[in-house]
């Protein structure tokens, strides 16, 4: 059943008119770094500063965060915070994100190899940029995760200073406030958070997996939170007042779940200044935009971009994104890169 659902939204979605191909567009796509190491994270200052993480998958981990420096990652904020056998260190990094106030998160899923949560549980980090210090290590409640957790995708809203969180390895939300330190779990096993299929077929192979809500995605007047399953194709938002309203049973909560739009598989989300919505095309080696009008539109497609995992766009309007090959065997994996391109220069043509 999953298989035959997976090929008839294929099928729908290459006939669909809102759908507008385009051919290949390497000639748009600028490499600004590549890495023998697995990323998935990026973020960018007001400064231009571009981070990095590399996720603890695998022993085979050079620094679980890095700043590019002449394109070649520098471990941040030190080598020693880098240096797992330390009492203060990144252990299992999963994104990095710089807000509205240009203060860069970092987000440790302390649950490295996916062996599950260690006892101290996620950790969210949070960095002056201006020094290069911690200025806060946020904790979570114990009802917040469970032994199977991997809080994988952060937002900041810097208005209310709160923090919304994804949970793939368990489906549900998570949502800390930064000025109190209290967090809570909502949504946890609603549909919405939960995969759709058990495969994905993206760069000629089959990748089975179930993975539960991934992307996450902040509208720019804070007003709703967008999310979505890695394994799945519908797109939810819900509105942030619902989220924060304690009043609410999870009854209730549930009810307020908006179902957007049915899109091809993505990674990581993104909104622009504009509105529009940033999406990564895994089934098409490409990059989509949900648009203001509630239109999807295919900007990108090139066997470069293998998995678009996560998006970052800098003060220029700039949109740059990791390239993390998942879904390939590691003996076919090759480079990992790092892409920029310039939307107003590709929507005009």
């Amino acid at each position: 059943m999953v298989q035959k659902k997976y090929v008839g939204f294929i099928c729908a979605l290459l006939l669909s008119s809102n759908l507008f191909a385009l051919e290949n567009t390497d000639k748009n796509l600028k490499e600004i770094a590549s890495s023998q190491k697995q990323w998935t994270g990026i973020a960018i200052s007001e400064q231009k500063r571009i981070f990095v993480n590399y996720p603890h998958w695998s022993d085979d981990v050079p620094v679980s965060v890095a700043e590019l420096v002449d394109g070649k990652p520098v471990a941040y904020p030190s080598v020693s915070w880098n240096n797992r056998d330390n009492k203060e260190s990144f252990n299992a990094i999963q994104s990095v994100v710089v807000d509205a106030k240009n203060r860069l998160w970092v987000l440790d899923t302390n649950n490295a190899r996916f062996k599950g949560v260690q006892k101290n549980g996620p950790i969210l980090f949070q960095f002056d940029l201006k020094t290069n210090t911690k200025v806060k290590a946020y904790s979570f409640q114990k009802e917040t995760y469970l032994k199977n957790s991997y809080f994988n995708d952060v937002r900041i809203d810097t208005n209310k200073e709160i923090a919304y969180i994804t949970d793939s390895g368990n489906g549900a939300l998570v949502i800390l406030d930064l000025t109190t330190g209290k967090s809570k779990r909502v949504l946890d096993n609603h549909s919405s958070t939960k995969s759709e299929v058990d495969l994905l077929v993206t760069d000629g192979h089959i990748w089975k997996r179930s993975v539960d809500a991934d992307g996450i995605a902040l509208s720019k007047d804070g007003e709703y939170l967008y999310y979505i399953a890695l394994s799945a194709h519908t797109l939810y938002r819900i509105s942030t007042d619902a989220l924060l309203d304690e009043s609410l049973s999870k009854e209730a909560l549930a009810k307020k779940v908006e179902t957007i739009a049915t899109v091809p598989a993505t990674d990581g989300m993104m909104f622009d200044k504009d509105g529009n919505l940033w999406l990564g095309a895994l089934e098409s080696n490409g990059i989509n935009m949900f648009d203001t009008n509630k239109k999807l539109i295919r900007v990108l497609q090139s066997p470069n971009i293998r998995w678009a995992d996560s998006f970052a766009i800098d003060k220029d309007g700039e949109v740059y994104f990791t390239t993390s090959q998942i879904s390939l065997p590691k003996e076919e994996r090759g480079l990992f890169q790092i892409f920029s391109f310039n939307p107003q220069t590709i929507m005009e043509k």
